[in-house]
């Protein structure tokens, strides 16, 4: 095995830090290793529920109907697999593990040993939904733009490389961090927080084994040096989800109240010759383009056809849209499996949205969305022309 004494952190005689790499033969030896000869009290571990889930089981939803696993909660075990299916293949790295085997290591390990196991990792969900808001618009479309177009391989490693090295994982970081600067703090930055706040809750129940990525280390025992009651004060509100937005739905309210200020008012002046034209201008613009939309992203004909006629329904009521319907008329049609899903998330490229079965219906939901939108708006417009002439 190589000499990895570097990601073997003594904080004090009863806290160690095995920093890993989640693609690494080494590092599942490392993690064994550690258990049987520092025997802890406790096995702390880099992951949350839902990861812990999605590494035990990583083929349980293969064959499962996509709307079953989306009605029974699971879609974020979708997520989670793929993502870690995506880190092995976007590091170019071939290694004999799977992605997070380590972890799964520690966690037998300890049971074997008869050690119990904490989870120490804050919800993915929440770190997902805390990076997402925090991105701008430009910084969401240079992360897509790494996921879809970037080359995967350009600067090949062994993973032992990156584990041994600590400059190279500084260097992963902020590389990561220059794509999003927003995510990098949340995915880096909080994580390093949550973790140490989480080993610090624990640290009454004896000897504890912390089992994390190695490139965590440097930011948790930064955290650790801090006063206790603060380092573990901070989880509370490292586990807020963002609040959403109101503005679209706002502008959402905005235009069914036009439509029908501008109806009331024609009705009131007796133009009812006016009231014609609005109503067929609505009609119209917001079936056709709705219809063109699911027709660009290639849907079925019939969710074509569901999408033209909720559109100009849906475009009155800000709650509803009509690219939901067109998306679950394509749902329904050609239905997606769990690994139709695994293998969209995989994100290899921007023709996954018309090969992939997730990513059609993703696509016809966003294309009869802007259809339906573009179309109300130049309904809305059209109307305010009538209005004025």
């Amino acid at each position: 095995m190589s000499d990895l004494s570097k990601n073997v952190v003594d904080i004090d005689e009863n806290l160690r830090l095995v920093g890993t790499a989640h693609i690494s033969s080494t590092s599942v030896e490392l993690v064994r290793n550690q258990i049987e000869e520092w025997r802890p009290d406790l096995v702390a571990v880099e992951l949350c529920e839902s990861r812990k889930a999605s590494l035990l089981e990583p083929n349980a939803l293969d064959n499962e109907d996509l709307l079953k696993i989306l009605n029974e909660g699971k879609s974020h075990m979708i997520l989670l697999q793929s993502a870690l299916a995506a880190e092995q293949r976007r590091m170019g790295i071939s290694s004999g593990e799977k992605p997070g085997a380590e972890l799964l290591a520690a966690i037998e390990a300890a049971d074997e040993a008869d050690i119990p196991v904490e989870l120490i990792d804050r919800d993915v969900l929440i770190t997902l939904r805390r990076a997402w808001s925090k991105m701008g618009f430009f910084e969401k479309f240079r992360v897509l733009d790494a996921l879809l177009w970037q080359d995967d391989n350009e600067d090949e490693a062994t993973v032992e490389e990156i584990l041994e090295d600590s400059d190279m994982l500084s260097k992963l970081m902020e590389e990561a961090r220059e794509v999003a600067p927003a995510a990098g703090s949340v995915l880096i930055d909080e994580r390093d927080a949550f973790l140490a706040g989480r080993i610090q809750q624990i640290r009454g129940r004896g000897r504890i084994l912390a089992v994390v990525g190695a490139g965590h280390l440097t930011g948790i025992q930064e955290n650790l040096s801090r006063p206790p009651m603060e380092t573990a004060s901070g989880i509370a509100e490292l586990n807020i989800e963002p609040s959403k937005s109101i503005w679209p739905k706002a502008l959402m309210i905005a235009i069914p109240i036009f439509l029908l200020g501008a109806v009331t008012w024609m009705v009131y002046n007796g133009e009812m010759e006016e009231l014609r034209q609005t109503a067929q201008t609505w009609l119209v613009l917001n079936a056709v383009l709705a219809g063109l939309g699911v027709m660009i992203a290639r849907g079925h004909p019939l969710s074509i056809l569901v999408g033209s006629i909720a559109s100009p329904i849906t475009s009155l009521n800000p709650t509803l849209a009509a690219g939901w319907f067109a998306g679950y008329t394509q749902l329904k049609i050609v239905a997606p499996t769990g690994k139709d899903a695994r293998d969209f998330l995989l994100l290899d490229g921007l023709s996954v949205f018309w090969k992939n079965r997730v990513g059609r219906v993703l696509l016809v939901t966003m294309m009869g969305n802007i259809g339906s939108m573009v179309g109300a708006w130049l309904a809305g417009g059209a109307i305010l022309g009538i209005l004025l002439t």
